[in-house]
């Protein structure tokens, strides 16, 4: 078992319902109004949290569109702008990081961010950033990491692409510049990703090896993998977030509108509470139901010393009358009285 702890005032735990994440990205649209707009959003679908990503595209590349800075590949989403334009395409101003941590805020809503690099920690740390979250193509980042680990705030890392081994050196880098409160989210770094290609029992054996809290950084279409994800042990889930995909925008492809994520909140929370416990014969809620098995009756109306047989004794519902377990050991027996159609079997009725 893993230790409890809390992100801002949400407890993260397998005794609490999934903690769910809403991923804004770069679907703002360079808009912040837009930004707003998408924050009021996600607080009414009854998402817990909002995340940002802090960067600049100078912290992230070089200002090329050439070999390995042009995007060529065909199959993605970007395909044919450079990485700098990208990024350029989808940071979030800096300068727009508080009105939105402070609507956030005001909704009830825990707003924080992705950093890049330590000017983007150092940033958030000054608007009292709750937690961070570790992107999974920095994951192999160690100076980042220990860097973010360094402020004491709880940490969620996303495991795409990383071997077990990078991880291992991942975790023990977070937990020796300081985090205590550790958060490893199975991920699956294509956009979109498939079910096919999520490997969710993942999720079990990363909370097994490194004994943290575990989630899902989930780029599939619909519910069903993070509901899944759930009954797993998933106790974080997050989901990339738009208005409208019909909007476009760098990641909209991929992002849940408003009426998907309320569905993701709800079935999520379905999912946890069906975990519940090893459990078997009649729960308390099942008692009543007892009452409409099968059990044997008197099926004709019979006199003293007649016999039992398949005609006059039958196994039917509801369930007042002996075990139907019992319905061949009665037969050839005889009753001890006059009973009449309709009387649940007893053994004080055997002569």
């Amino acid at each position: 078992m893993t230790a409890e702890f809390k992100i801002a005032d949400r407890l993260i735990s397998r005794s609490r319902t999934p903690f769910v994440i809403a991923e804004m990205s770069g679907n703002h649209n360079q808009s912040l109004e837009r930004a707003l707009a998408i924050v009021d959003a996600v607080a009414k679908t009854g998402a817990h949290a909002l995340k940002m990503q802090t960067y600049t595209p100078d912290t992230m590349t070089l200002d090329l569109d050439e070999r390995e800075f042009h995007i060529s590949d065909p199959d993605s989403l970007w395909a044919g702008t450079s990485l700098y334009k990208l990024y350029g395409e989808a940071y979030t101003p800096w300068e727009w990081h508080k009105p939105i941590f402070d609507r956030a805020r005001e909704l009830g809503i825990i707003p924080f961010s992705t950093p890049f690099d330590d000017t983007a920690v150092d940033f958030l740390e000054s608007l009292d950033a709750q937690c961070y979250k570790i992107a999974s193509f920095e994951n192999t980042d160690l100076p980042l990491i220990r860097r973010v680990a360094s402020t004491g705030k709880p940490l969620i890392i996303s495991t795409g692409m990383a071997t077990v081994a990078e991880l291992d050196e991942t975790v023990r880098a977070a937990r020796e510049a300081g985090c205590t409160d550790l958060i490893l989210l199975k991920c699956t770094s294509t956009y979109p990703a498939t079910a096919g290609n999520t490997n969710i029992l993942t999720i079990p054996h990363l909370r097994e090896l490194f004994g943290c809290e575990v989630g899902l950084s989930d780029h599939t279409m619909g519910v069903g993998v993070s509901v899944a994800s759930v009954a797993l042990g998933a106790t974080v889930i997050e989901k990339h977030f738009t208005l409208s995909r019909a909007d476009g925008g760098v990641d909209s492809t991929f992002s849940m509108e408003p009426a998907e994520m309320a569905q993701l909140v709800v079935e999520t929370e379905r999912a946890w509470q069906a975990l519940g416990q090893v459990s078997y014969g009649a729960t308390e809620k099942e008692k009543n139901s007892l009452l409409f098995r099968r059990s044997i009756y008197i099926a004709q109306d019979m006199q003293a010393d007649e016999v039992f047989t398949p005609e006059n004794l039958r196994c039917i519902r509801p369930g007042l009358g002996l075990p139907p377990k019992y319905f061949d050991l009665l037969l050839g027996r005889r009753v001890n009285r006059d009973v009449k159609k309709g009387t649940p079997m007893s053994w004080n009725l055997i002569g």
